[in-house]
């Protein structure tokens, strides 16, 4: 993979349709906390905190400088997919968008999104092993491959490939940490498992680019190198704060729980 400078992608002009869609997100968001949060139960702070946080971090990215920075160096591309793919997910995530958005819906659309979370795709595509190979599959596809050189020359191929990440990351966090209604969510035993596993491939891959192995990429081994530095230790931050997340948000079930609720007896 050549290394292409698109230049103007990173630029204001060119974000403001991204910069306009984070901000309008937020401001639902906040619209939907603020309804919320004058009923019995409220609405936590912090989780709006988190939202809020996830949106700053996703305009820092496609903003300049970062955006800017992204355009003609592999350190500020990896700088900007960290904060897309993995920090920006993890923060909106714990935001319990989908929670906030079942409290706000009247009853009969609440019963449509939980047969849409009862549905058999939505059970496939959470699958924690699946989402793990969008996740890491497609950081390898973009610096191993030539799917970076086939997309940089066109803004719109650019942005999809920012949504790819944003979408896999948010899936990985949602099916790992999140506090959201997940279906068949696994056990915390097989999230650790896919968390570990995920610790390990990003590592094998910021190794292998730091060596220059398989990475189609011509740029001067000091961006190479940089880059690298930046996926192994950034990722390991991301993901040991998403552990943290998972093990914060776990709540063991209680025997009693686990029975089933006794019968009403019949006269």
């Amino acid at each position: 993979m050549t290394f292409v400078a698109h230049e103007g992608h990173g630029g204001v002009i060119a974000s403001a349709p991204q910069a306009v869609a984070v901000a309008l997100l937020l401001g639902g968001y906040l619209v939907l906390a603020g309804r919320v949060r004058h009923e019995p139960r409220g609405w936590s702070r912090w989780r709006t905190a988190s939202f809020a946080t996830g949106c700053a971090l996703l305009m820092v990215a496609v903003l300049p400088p970062i955006g800017t920075f992204a355009d003609t160096d592999l350190r500020g591309h990896m700088l900007q997919h960290l904060l897309i793919g993995m920090l920006v997910p993890t923060a909106l995530v714990l935001g319990a968008p989908l929670t906030l958005l079942l409290r706000s819906l009247p009853p009969r659309h609440r019963r449509h999104v939980a047969k849409v979370l009862r549905s058999r795709v939505l059970h496939v595509v959470v699958n924690p092993w699946l989402v793990l190979v969008l996740n890491i599959g497609g950081m390898a596809a973009v610096y191993f491959t030539p799917v970076y050189r086939l997309v940089a020359g066109g803004q719109v191929s650019h942005h999809l490939v920012h949504l790819h990440f944003l979408l896999a990351g948010y899936l990985f966090a949602w099916v790992i940490a999140g506090p959201d209604p997940a279906p068949r969510r696994p056990s915390v035993k097989t999230r650790l498992v896919v968390l570990g596993v995920a610790i390990t491939s990003h590592a094998t891959l910021a190794q292998f680019m730091y060596a220059g192995l398989f990475v189609d990429a011509r740029v001067p081994v000091t961006g190479l190198r940089g880059a690298a530095e930046i996926m192994y230790y950034g990722g390991d931050i991301a993901e040991l704060l998403l552990a943290m997340a998972l093990l914060t948000t776990w709540r063991p079930v209680s025997r009693r729980s686990r029975q089933p609720a006794p019968t009403a007896a019949t006269s």
